[in-house]
């Protein structure tokens, strides 16, 4: 399946600035980058450095007073996998590869050594495997209301769990808590989103689990407010910080991003799927 994506950034910039950006779709086993352009007005010299364990592309740039215009184009093909979940199993620590042990550990706004006992009290008794993990999902839809405006950077999954509402953001790093609380690596994703509305990057989360061909990464929406199939990969890491889709550190005003995402293979008037746990793989 196909998809076109793309987001426009404009910033008014006071003084000199570095600019980090995380924009542009990741390549992976399940995720192809077909064609893509980026275009940045006033035209500026980048600079490029991408992180192959997680698969992000960064690039830095250095903007001078007045208006700053980024805008990234990609067509992006997504092949998810098809896995029985019951063969999905979680992973003990003393078989887990070097890279994903981290994703155990709390970080900025992950407090999972504090939600430990809740996780435990609410899923421990689950069957351990993918099913479980589905299950955490479920309850974060269930239990907490997505409530645009409600939280702002400094809110941590804790934060989340006693206010019982939050945005995709919220969601993900709940999930993630309660999944490193329980012993599994899980870990933040920023993507594009087919049919959110409105339309906008979008953050999810992905467990460290393993199924017959071996362990792998797989995501999940708690929001269920996107398409399952349709999610472009941007950015992981353990939490929101380290995935920002802009990073300035220099003074600069910021306009709201214009994010598209369009399926190029499918119908955008069929039926939004009802599955309550995102099916696709990553390696």
């Amino acid at each position: 399946m196909r998809y076109a994506v793309s987001c426009v950034l404009n910033y008014d910039v006071q003084g000199n600035a570095p600019f980090v950006f995380n924009i542009e779709a990741q390549n992976t086993e399940h995720q192809k980058v077909l064609d893509e352009t980026l275009t940045i007005s006033p035209q500026l010299a980048i600079e490029r450095f991408d992180m192959p364990e997680s698969g992000n592309r960064y690039f830095r740039l250095r903007a001078g007073p007045g208006p700053l215009k980024v805008e990234y184009r990609a067509t992006v093909e997504l092949t998810p996998a098809t896995f029985d979940p019951e063969a999905v199993q979680e992973v003990e620590p003393g078989r887990l590869p070097l890279e994903a042990l981290t994703h155990l550990y709390p970080s900025r706004y992950i407090e999972s050594d504090l939600l430990q006992q809740f996780a435990k009290r609410e899923f421990g008794h689950l069957k351990p495997g993918y099913q479980r993990v589905a299950a955490i999902a479920n309850w974060i839809c269930d239990n907490i209301d997505y409530v645009r405006g409600s939280s702002d950077e400094s809110t941590s999954a804790r934060d989340t769990l006693i206010q019982r509402q939050g945005v995709c953001r919220d969601f993900a790093h709940l999930g993630i808590a309660f999944c490193r609380g329980l012993g599994i690596p899980a870990r933040f994703v920023s993507a594009y989103a087919w049919r959110l509305q409105p339309p906008d990057f979008h953050a999810v989360f992905e467990a460290w689990l393993e199924g017959p061909e071996g362990g792998a990464w797989f995501m999940f929406d708690p929001t269920r407010l996107a398409d399952s199939d349709g999610l472009v990969r941007m950015g992981v890491g353990r939490d929101a910080a380290e995935v920002a889709f802009c990073s300035p550190y220099g003074e600069a005003d910021c306009g709201s991003p214009k994010v598209r995402i369009e399926a190029l293979d499918r119908d955008a008037n069929t039926t939004k799927p009802t599955t309550r746990a995102v099916t696709l793989a990553a390696a």
